[in-house]
C-alpha cells in the first residue's frame, strides 16, 4: 500500500510518499505556485512517484493539508455572499458583543465591521422564531423566503448563509429555507448553521456560518479541480482533507465544511509533532513549527492535543465555533521582512517575502531584507546545501542587502543580521510563553520540537530563552506536516446543547441524547465506508459553573450514565478549572452545556521512517567554517563544523557550534549545546547554561 502525504505552505509544498508494505518513504519539497497551488502539487507527485518507481495507480491515498480557506480569508478574497436570518436579527454579525478587541485604542481594526463577511444589503430577514426549546413562537414566511432568495440572486451572491435563532436547538426552519434555495437558486452554494457547528452563542455561530459561506465556493472548486487533476494522472486512491481537528474527510464532506479546514495544515503539524516526540519517548511537548511566511505553536501533554475553547478561537480576527487542535500562529518565518518602522524601531515581520519574490538571496526580485537573508548572512545557511543543493542562493545579494539595512539603523553588517534573529527569536519565545507560562504551564517541564523548513535552523536559541532543556529535531522536520497527515484517522465531530444542571440531572434525557449523537456519528461513519467494529467513539460534556460564560470540557464514561458516572464528570470538571485557573469550587453547582461525540474510522498510516546506520560521525563532517553567534550579550565568531545528516550513524554525538544540513531543513547547534542521534531517527539536542569558555574562534577560518 502506497500513501503520499502534501501540505501546502505559503512558501514550499512538502510531499512524502510511504510505501507501507515496504516501510520506505520518499520526500520532495517544491515552491508553492502560489495562483494554482494545485499545479504545484500534481508536479511535486509526479516527480516524487519518479524518485519511488511508483505508478500513480499504486497510490491508494492521498491526504492534504491545505491553506486555500486560510488564505481566503485573511486575503478577505471570498465570495460574493449573501445572509437570511430571523426578523430583527439582521445586524447580530455587525454588533457582534460589544467588546472592544483593543480595549483602550481609539483607532483600532474590528475585523467583523470593517471587512463584512457579507454587506448590510446582502443581509435579508425574515419572519420566523424558535425559542430555546425548539417551540414555534412565529411560523416561517415562506413567501417572505422566496422574495428574499430571488433579491439576493438578483444581486449577484455566489453563496448564502442561513442563520435563524435558536436554529442549534431545532433547525426545521433553516432546513426549508435551505430546500427553498436550492429550487430558486440551485448554482449558490447553501450554508446553515445547524449543519455547521448547532451550538449556542449567536454572534459566533452566525459568523461561523458567514465565513463557511464566504471560503467555500473557492474551496470547492479548488477541491473538485484537485480530484479532477488527480484522476487525470491516473491517481486511483481517494482524496482525503485535514481537517482542524486534527482528522481528516473526504474531499465531498471537506468541500460543503471548509470552514473546518482552517486550521487544515497546522493541525497536521502538531500531530507530526507529537509523532516524533512519542518516538522519543516525550509525552510533553511543544510543537514549533516555523516555516517562510509564520510560525506555528501547539501544545502536546499526557492527555492528547491542546483543544481551543469558544473563547479564544479566532481567525483573521473573527471568531469561529467548530472543533480544532489550539494553535497559535504568529508572523515570524524564514521570509519576514526586517525593517525600521516608523517611530525608528527595528522590527521583523509579520510582513513576508512569502515564495514570491522571496528572500533577497533567492534572486527572484525581492528587495527587502529576511530572516531568510540574515542566516545567509551568519554562514548558517550554505548555497551548496539549500534544499540539497536543488536550489539556488545567492550570498552576495543577501550581504549587499544586510548591509544597506545595516547602514540605515547604524549597526555593522554582522550585529544587524544578528539582530534580525534575536527580533525573531524574541517574537516565537513570546508566542510560545502566550501557550505555557500564560496558562499555567512551565515550559521547562517540556521539550521543543523543532519543524518545518526554519524551526531547526531557530530552535535551540529559542529553548535556551525559554529555559528548555531538550529540542527533538524530527527525521524530516522540513515536513512533518505532510508526515502527520500519515498518522491520524477519518474523525467526524457532533453536538447537542443540554444546559442540565448538576443539582438536577435528568439521566434519561442525557443518556437518549448521547445515544442520539452516537447514532448518528456512526450514520457518517458508514457512509464513508467503515464497519461498526473499525469505528471508534469517544463522549465529552462541556461544563461550567452557573453564571460562568464559558466551558471546560470533561471525558463521558461509555455506556449509560448514572449518578456514579455524573459524579466522576462532575469531578473531572473541577480537577480542570483547578489546572486552567488555579482554584476551583466544588461546593458550587455545576451546569452541562453540550453534550459531544466524536467518531473516527482508521485510516492506512505511516508505518516507520528511516532509521540511522552504524558508522563514524567523521564520515559526515563536511568542512570547519566560521558562523556568527550571540553569546552572553557578545557576537562573537565561532568555528564551526558543518555535516551530513543521511551520514550521521545511530548514537553519534555532535557538540556545538555546527551546522547540520539536511534537503528539507538545516539544523543548528549553538555553543554549549550538544545532539545525539537516536536509534528512531530523531536528534535529541541538550542545551547547556551559556558560559564563553573555549568555544571562541583561535584563528581565522577560511569562511
Amino acid at each position: 500500500m502506497k500513501l503520499i502525504g502534501v501540505d501546502i505552505g505559503g512558501t514550499f509544498t512538502d510531499l512524502i510518499l510511504a510505501d507501507v508494505a515496504q516501510q520506505q518513504t520518499w520526500i520532495h519539497k517544491v515552491p508553492t505556485t502560489v495562483h494554482d497551488p494545485s499545479i504545484g502539487m500534481i508536479q511535486g507527485i509526479q516527480t516524487l512517484c519518479q524518485m519511488a518507481q511508483a505508478d500513480y495507480g499504486d497510490i491508494e491515498h492521498v491526504l492534504h493539508g491545505t491553506t486555500i480557506a486560510t488564505n481566503t480569508l485573511l486575503t478577505h478574497d471570498g465570495a460574493h455572499t449573501g445572509m437570511i436570518t430571523t426578523e430583527g436579527y439582521r445586524d447580530i454579525v455587525h454588533i457582534g458583543r460589544h467588546q472592544r478587541p483593543q480595549h483602550y485604542s481609539i483607532m483600532q481594526d474590528i475585523p467583523w465591521q470593517a471587512r463584512p463577511l457579507v454587506k448590510r444589503r446582502d443581509r435579508k430577514v425574515v419572519p420566523e422564531r424558535l425559542d430555546p426549546k425548539g417551540q414555534v413562537l412565529t411560523p416561517l414566511d415562506e413567501d417572505a423566503a422566496r422574495t428574499a432568495i430571488l433579491e439576493l440572486k438578483q444581486a449577484g451572491v455566489e453563496s448564502i448563509a442561513i442563520c435563524f435563532l435558536n436554529s442549534y436547538f431545532d433547525s426545521r426552519h433553516e432546513d426549508r429555507v435551505a430546500e427553498l434555495a436550492q429550487e430558486l437558486f440551485p448554482e449558490a452554494f447553501i450554508t446553515t448553521s445547524a449543519s455547521i457547528f448547532p451550538q449556542f452563542r449567536e454572534f459566533e455561530r452566525f459568523t461561523t456560518t458567514c465565513i463557511n459561506a464566504f471560503v467555500g465556493p473557492k474551496v470547492k472548486r479548488y477541491l473538485q479541480n484537485l480530484s479532477r487533476s488527480l484522476k487525470e494522472q491516473s491517481v486511483r486512491g481517494e482524496l482525503h482533507i485535514m481537517r482542524s481537528n486534527g482528522g481528516v474527510a473526504t474531499a465531498e464532506v471537506a468541500g460543503e465544511q471548509p470552514v473546518t479546514l482552517l486550521l487544515s495544515g497546522l493541525a497536521a503539524g502538531v500531530l507530526g509533532g507529537a509523532a516524533a516526540g512519542e518516538r522519543s519517548l516525550r509525552s510533553r511537548l511543544i510543537t514549533f513549527d516555523m516555516g517562510g511566511t509564520s510560525t506555528d505553536i501547539g501544545i502536546v501533554t499526557e492527555r492528547g492535543f491542546a483543544e481551543a475553547t469558544a473563547r479564544d478561537t479566532w481567525i483573521a480576527g473573527y471568531p469561529v465555533m467548530v472543533p480544532m487542535i489550539d494553535v497559535h500562529t504568529i508572523g515570524a518565518g524564514g521570509g519576514s521582512i526586517a525593517y525600521v518602522d516608523d517611530g525608528g524601531a527595528f522590527r521583523v515581520g509579520p510582513r513576508s517575502a512569502g515564495a514570491e519574490p522571496g528572500p533577497v538571496c533567492y534572486d527572484k526580485g525581492g528587495t527587502e531584507v529576511t530572516v531568510t537573508d540574515a542566516n545567509v548572512v551568519l554562514n548558517r545557511l550554505d548555497p551548496e546545501h539549500f534544499l540539497g543543493g536543488e536550489m539556488a542562493i545567492y550570498p552576495d545579494k543577501a550581504f549587499a542587502a544586510v548591509q544597506a539595512l545595516a547602514d540605515r539603523v547604524g549597526l555593522d553588517l554582522y550585529e544587524t543580521a544578528a539582530g534580525i534573529i534575536t527580533i525573531v527569536n524574541n517574537n516565537m519565545a513570546n508566542a510560545i510563553r502566550s501557550r505555557t507560562i500564560q496558562k499555567g504551564q512551565d515550559p521547562r517541564q517540556f521539550a521543543l520540537v523543532a519543524q518545518g523548513g526554519a524551526g531547526p535552523l531557530h530552535a535551540a536559541e529559542v529553548a535556551r530563552s525559554l529555559g528548555i532543556p531538550e529540542v527533538i529535531v524530527p527525521r524530516y522536520p522540513g515536513i512533518t506536516s505532510a508526515i502527520g497527515l500519515l498518522t491520524t484517522d477519518l474523525k467526524h465531530d457532533l453536538i447537542q446543547n443540554e444546559f442540565t444542571l448538576s443539582t438536577h440531572p435528568n439521566l434519561g434525557k442525557l443518556n437518549a441524547d448521547l445515544q442520539a449523537l452516537e447514532d448518528q456519528v456512526k450514520d457518517q461513519l458508514r457512509a464513508d465506508g467503515f464497519s461498526e467494529d473499525q469505528m471508534s467513539l469517544q463522549r465529552f460534556a462541556d461544563c461550567r459553573y452557573v453564571g460562568q460564560g464559558y466551558e471546560l470540557r470533561a471525558l463521558v464514561p461509555n455506556g449509560d450514565l448514572d449518578e456514579a458516572a455524573l459524579q466522576s464528570v462532575w469531578q473531572q470538571f473541577h480537577d480542570l478549572h483547578t489546572a486552567e485557573y488555579g482554584h476551583a469550587f466544588p461546593e458550587n453547582p455545576v451546569e452541562l452545556v453540550t453534550l459531544r461525540v466524536t467518531g473516527t474510522g482508521p485510516m492506512p498510516k505511516l508505518a516507520g521512517l528511516p532509521v540511522p546506520t552504524e558508522g563514524d560521525v567523521k564520515d559526515a563532517w563536511l568542512k570547519t567554517a566560521v558562523t556568527y553567534f550571540r553569546v552572553n550579550g557578545q557576537l562573537e565568531k565561532y568555528s564551526t563544523s558543518f555535516f551530513e545528516r543521511d551520514l550521521l550513524p545511530s548514537g553519534g554525538a555532535i557538540e556545538g557550534p555546527a551546522v547540520i544540513f539536511q534537503k528539507d531543513s538545516t539544523i543548528l547547534l549553538p555553543p554549549h549545546s550538544h545532539t545525539t542521534v537516536e536509534a528512531n531517527g530523531n536528534l535529541l539536542i541538550r542545551l547547556a547554561a551559556e558560559s564563553l569558555a573555549d568555544k571562541r574562534v583561535a584563528m581565522e577560518v577560511t569562511a
